[in-house]
């Protein structure tokens, strides 16, 4: 009997309309288009506008439109993980909102929270719920409404970050499609180089904290930099050499979009040309959790059944991965 594998059997994006773009920036803060597209690669960013919308409001449109897609009821949904670092509250969770206002009754849901390296992270852990026979239809949402906590004083990281969602339906393969391995890997003595200083249990909010604008992403940029560019490439590497995969077998690299510098760092230590290389960096800038889901949704068409894709990414924690997996249909047809 064949191992059950877990393949991603549909995608859907979903971004905000309103764009931010770097010319609106210069009037927000000390920068300038040259210097932000040659540091970063990014010309805009999407934006999600009015009051009480929370990263639920993109995970929700993701969802939607995935269902409407694949033709499949929410009610038919075993599970709905959602990664995300901007839950619209601490609790519930915004998977249980997702799932409340999408109709899927028959489903439970929960947050994962490994910031830029959860979508990898939840994808893994869905998988084994597929891979044991426990669920049939697992759906995983990327989302973050990044706005909420960046601060538009900090030109180094306010550049960075934009809102968006994705999300995928993993599924039982009988064909070997699917994801095939993982590589998923965490450093706590990073979080001190990025994280958000107040609004935990540690240090709870106050008035204090407010004024001190304590309650925004903050990062020590070169540091962040340095160990993402080590870090994707090294397990990108890795995962390819423990599947004897050679630059040749890889149909597409599917990085997190940080920094197109981090890019094209990993895209060089495995040996990818850019024409593999899926990036979209320019006009949704970083969108944590939904940078990965975008970038297959918006390439979807392109994907034939049995590429390898090798997914990978870096984020606070300090967390990092990569995921090979063998996309399971063609698109197109």
């Amino acid at each position: 009997m064949k191992k059950i594998t877990a393949e991603i059997t549909g995608v859907q994006g979903y971004v905000p309309n309103y764009i931010l773009n770097n010319k609106e920036l210069e009037t927000m803060v000390e920068t300038n288009d040259e210097w932000i597209r040659s540091r970063t690669g990014i010309k805009e960013r999407r934006i999600l506008k009015g009051e009480g919308k929370g990263t639920s409001v993109l995970g929700i449109e993701a969802v939607r439109g995935l269902l409407k897609k694949i033709n499949i009821d929410a009610q038919e949904v075993d599970l709905i993980i959602c990664a995300t670092a901007t839950p619209d509250m601490i609790f519930p969770s915004t998977a249980c909102i997702i799932a409340d206002k999408v109709g899927a009754t028959n489903a439970f849901a929960y947050d994962l929270m490994a910031a830029c390296s959860g979508f990898l992270y939840a994808i893994s852990t869905a998988s084994k719920f597929i891979e044991t026979g426990t669920y049939k239809k697992v759906i995983v949402v990327g989302a973050d409404k990044m706005s909420s906590i960046v601060d538009y004083q900090d030109r180094a990281t306010c550049i960075i970050f934009g809102d968006g969602a994705g999300a995928v339906m993993l599924e039982q393969s009988k064909e070997g499609l699917g994801l095939q391995d993982a590589i998923l890997k965490s450093d706590g003595s990073g979080s001190e180089f990025l994280h958000m200083k107040a609004g935990g249990s540690a240090k709870p909010a106050s008035y204090a904290t407010v004024d001190a604008r304590e309650h925004h992403v903050w990062q020590d940029g070169q540091t962040v930099f340095k160990s993402a560019v080590t870090s994707m490439a090294d397990v990108s590497e890795e995962i390819m050499k423990r599947n004897s995969l050679s630059p040749e077998d890889v149909a597409w690299l599917v990085p997190h979009q940080a920094n197109q510098r981090i890019i094209d760092a990993t895209a060089k230590r495995m040996g990818v040309g850019k024409e593999k290389v899926m990036i979209n960096i320019e006009k949704y800038g970083n969108t944590t959790n939904g940078t990965i889901p975008l970038c297959l949704w918006e390439w979807e068409n392109q994907l034939k059944k049995g590429d390898n894709l090798i997914l990978a990414a870096f984020g606070g924690g300090f967390t990092w991965g990569s995921i090979y997996l063998k996309w399971a249909y063609d698109s197109n047809k």
